[in-house]
């Protein structure tokens, strides 16, 4: 199976990996050219330099960028927005982990809502890319329980990070084997959390209606709201 990964940092490097030990062609990856202190290359971008895999800059994966062939997009912490369009230029679409039981603690922060709110339970759930932001169809989910003192570091590291790799692994050996689990999510239970200190992520590919008079550009989404 093709695979076109879109991610960064250990956890996209961890995800490579286990793309190549599953026997997939990981045909283009898009990472940041470089690790956050801005000198040191970016953990996935060296792995796919290592296997000489085509690199995407972020932020510019569209349809036209994806390669002919691509299977499926899987997203490894990634902050970019797969649109429709690009998903439609795959097999099978677009999945992506998020560390949390999704429809619960959506949004870019979910570890740090996690530990903030004293959950005594967590998880990660792969689903499918969507329109909606961490509201698509779950693939594959599993829970951990958050020990006493547990850190939003240690939380991933230990227990949400290998959770990922795992799930991700599960989800990818199912859809290779045309085994497609989309199970739709509970919004009686969904809630969303702001981003604790970044940006919005940007969603290139909504598309527009229209510009307001001060300049604001308005989506679909927008106007309904």
């Amino acid at each position: 199976m093709n695979v076109l990964l879109t991610g960064q940092k250990a956890f996209g490097a961890a995800v490579f990996a286990m793309l190549q030990r599953l026997g997939c062609t990981v045909c283009a990856v898009s990472a940041p050219a470089l690790r956050e202190d801005g000198v040191r290359e970016d953990r996935l971008r060296a792995a796919a330099d290592r296997a000489g895999v085509p690199w995407i800059l972020p932020g510019t994966l569209r349809a036209e960028t994806v390669p002919h062939g691509t299977d499926l997009i899987l997203a490894a912490h990634s902050h970019d927005f797969v649109g429709r369009r690009t998903r439609m230029a795959t097999t099978f679409g677009a999945i992506g982990y998020h560390p949390s039981l999704l429809p619960r603690h959506r949004g870019r922060d979910a570890v740090r809502w996690t530990i903030h709110m004293k959950d005594p339970i967590a998880g990660g759930t792969v689903y499918w890319l969507s329109e909606r932001m961490d509201g698509g169809d779950v693939a594959a989910q599993d829970y951990v329980f958050v020990a006493p003192g547990e850190t939003v570091e240690s939380l991933w590291r230990e227990k949400l990070f290998p959770l990922g790799v795992t799930l991700l692994e599960r989800a990818v050996k199912d859809i290779a084997a045309g085994v497609i689990r989309r199970e739709p999510q509970n919004e009686l239970y969904a809630t969303w959390e702001p981003s604790w200190e970044r940006p919005p992520a940007n969603r290139p590919e909504l598309d527009l209606i229209g510009t307001l008079p001060n300049g604001t550009r308005v989506t679909r989404k927008a106007a309904r709201g």
